[in-house]
């Protein structure tokens, strides 16, 4: 008797804030759905910064997305299968929950791409997406342009007071910066 092999992975798209993510899992998914593959894609419930109903970028390209509130959601509208590939964006703002969730559905032989934000404003790693990255067969990490001196940027600076980890905006609010000036911006908004 011979089987079928049903290979899932996982890939993670990862960077700043303004470095492309979105842009290149919508990139991927419509690869995809040209190839005529099933596929969902999840964002999360929080993120209503340019639609509810899809997953749009900073430049205005955009697919047809799912919200869910918690990352068990994925698998509830996953359960009946049939879907080969499954896209989440903005995955630092679930719950660690999406790591099995992730590894489940490639263990089912899913295809799964994930982006989202590798570090917050305070240049930390945010929420899952270190793990997410770790179990991943595949990384890529995008960058953006600093703002200030022309260099790959890979830190999203925020430019309000606030202090809350997870703040909702776009330009108003952050802005992507290199390594050397996010430090000096740091130390400058310390004093």
């Amino acid at each position: 008797m011979e089987y079928a092999k049903k290979t899932g992975w996982i890939e993670v798209i990862c960077g700043s804030m303004f470095s492309g993510k979105t842009e290149e899992l919508i990139r991927r998914m419509r690869r995809v759905q040209f190839a005529q593959r099933s596929l969902a894609i999840f964002k999360p419930k929080i993120d209503t910064r340019y639609s509810v109903e899809e997953v749009v970028s900073h430049d205005a390209k955009s697919i047809k997305s799912i919200t869910v509130s918690c990352s068990a959601e994925i698998l509830e509208h996953t359960l009946a299968g049939g879907v080969e590939v499954i896209g989440i964006d903005e995955a630092q703002f679930l719950d660690n929950g999406i790591i099995e969730v992730a590894q489940t559905l490639a263990n089912q032989g899913v295809r799964v791409i994930i982006a989202g934000l590798d570090t917050d404003f305070r240049g930390i790693p945010f929420g899952p997406m270190p793990y997410l990255m770790a179990i991943a067969e595949y990384v890529t990490k995008e960058h953006a342009i600093c703002v200030h001196c022309g260099d790959l940027a890979n830190h999203s600076h925020r430019l309000t007071k606030s202090d809350k980890i997870v703040e909702l905006g776009e330009k108003d609010i952050y802005e992507p910066v290199c390594r050397h000036c996010f430090n000096k911006l740091r130390k400058k908004n310390a004093d």
